[in-house]
């Protein structure tokens, strides 16, 4: 086997970028373009392993103001546990910057993110609910929990906010069936393509609990197909249809109680089928 090359992703690498994530079941809640590897590539970095030719793994950031998220890290299964991650990651993360990542629950992933100085926070949980009326057991309920991790900068700084933003329950992605029909006084109705006034003001509160501006990333995803937002004084919450699903995210506010009101307009019409 040759040896693998890291390199940043081309054009004509993204049909293999999409085929690894597409192994993983990345792409399920994007079935059209642009998606979230589009999203990386134009506002983050995207870096490829090429091995034989052949695209065995990627990895994508984005940026918040001064901080690095680590959006995506994937190898092939064929190829995990030959340094090839962790190459991938040694060159996609700034030296002497804030760092923040959701962390994977595999347990490899976890020591390559820790042996790199990102230390766990909390934990992370991605939600689903059947629409109203579908009967639900205990057995259904799915709460795969991943971790938030943040790596301190060079000089002991950490990322502003911390990777848990200081916001406790302030959520980044859940998935709920259901429909954006906000009927909450003080929430804009969002039914059409959100407007800029709107978007700037649900960046700035984002910003204030994350610790990092991305209005240029909210801006292009609230120009999407099927992503409506809902902002209050204190809270904000996109929600982008997927098929027969509802992605909720970002979201967040400024109290726990703000992250639970903003997130509830997207939740109170299921979808019609």
């Amino acid at each position: 086997m040759a040896e693998p090359i890291v390199r940043p992703a081309a054009g004509a690498d993204m049909a293999g970028v999409r085929a690894v994530a597409g192994h993983f079941g990345l792409l399920d809640l994007w079935p059209e373009r642009p998606d979230f590897v589009d999203a990386e590539r134009e506002f983050g970095e995207v870096l490829v392993g090429e091995v034989d030719g052949t695209i065995a793994g990627f990895g994508g950031t984005l940026r918040r103001g001064t901080v690095t998220h680590l959006g995506d890290l994937f190898v092939l299964p064929g190829h995990q546990s030959s340094r090839l991650g962790r190459t991938i990651l040694s060159r996609l993360l700034p030296a002497g910057t804030p760092k923040v990542t959701f962390a994977s629950a595999d347990r490899r992933a976890l020591a390559l993110y820790i042996r790199h100085g990102m230390r766990p926070r909390c934990p992370l949980f991605y939600l689903t609910r059947r629409p109203p009326g579908d009967q639900e057991t205990p057995e259904d309920a799915d709460f795969p929990a991943s971790g938030v991790a943040d790596m301190r900068a060079a000089d002991g700084g950490v990322a502003p906010g911390g990777a848990d933003f200081r916001v406790p329950g302030a959520a980044d992605v859940g998935v709920v069936p259901g429909n954006a029909d906000p009927q909450m006084p003080g929430v804009a109705n969002a039914r059409t393509a959100p407007g800029d006034a709107d978007v700037h003001a649900a960046a700035a509160l984002d910003a204030h609990v994350s610790g990092g501006d991305r209005t240029s990333t909210l801006t292009w995803y609230a120009g999407l197909p099927g992503v409506t937002l809902h902002v209050s004084d204190s809270g904000y919450a996109f929600a982008r249809t997927a098929g027969d699903q509802v992605v909720i995210g970002p979201a967040g506010g400024v109290t726990p109680q703000d992250c639970a009101d903003i997130v509830q307009p997207p939740l109170r019409t299921p979808l019609s089928r």
